[in-house]
């Protein structure tokens, strides 16, 4: 098959393969968090829509030693040492609760990958990327303590200058980041937020 061919001959995935991550992306964290310092030593990092895991594995390293990570997808994930997994789905209740009680407290980062499973149709791809980004926003506002950071992976669209002035409202200082990782064709960027303001909450007080 031609993307087989294509995923073959793509630098970040024999490099992923040479160095034993999960899947390329993890050269999108490791750029991000180079660039705009967000994961370090002693740091609590909870890790939305982490399968296959490869933004786990780099947040493990990043956070050692003294650090912990949390790891959530609807998928069960193959074992990482240190790493705490949850199964489900983040818009239920149960599943948030299960969040707060391994991070034990606030978190330092929350970091989104997450994608929705493309449908070929580009209005509607956008959208779904952009309520998941929404989604991710608002347990970002529930975990983080004052100060923390907040990256997620969102889609260059029509609800994307919106998204971005919320981020905005929530977090001191917001870039948008597109790692050199990132396929050519691709329209996903990153916004990377810093400094989570203390007085914001989800219902704007």
């Amino acid at each position: 098959m031609s993307w087989r061919k294509d995923q073959s001959r793509d630098r970040f995935f024999r490099r992923a393969k040479a160095e034993g991550y999960r899947a390329r992306s993890a050269y999108k964290l490791i750029e991000i968090a180079d660039q705009h310092r967000v994961l370090r030593p002693g740091q609590v990092v909870l890790d939305l829509g982490a399968a296959p895991g490869s933004w786990s594995q780099v947040a493990l390293e990043r956070v050692s030693p003294g650090g912990r990570v949390v790891a959530v997808d609807l998928q069960p994930m193959a074992r990482l040492a240190g790493l705490a997994t949850i199964v489900g789905d983040v818009r239920e209740a149960s599943t948030r609760a299960a969040i707060r009680a391994a991070l034990a407290g606030p978190a330092d980062v929350v970091l989104s990958d997450v994608a929705p499973a493309a449908t070929g149709i580009l209005v509607v791809d956008q959208a779904r990327a952009i309520e998941l980004a929404t989604g991710a926003l608002e347990i970002a506002r529930e975990v983080l303590r004052p100060g923390g950071a907040f990256v997620v992976k969102v889609f260059r669209g029509e609800d994307f200058d919106r998204f971005l002035s919320e981020v905005r409202r929530a977090f001191a200082r917001v870039n948008v980041a597109i790692p050199e990782a990132t396929r050519a064709e691709s329209r996903e960027a990153y916004v990377v937020a810093r400094g989570r303001r203390s007085q914001t909450r989800p219902d704007g007080g």
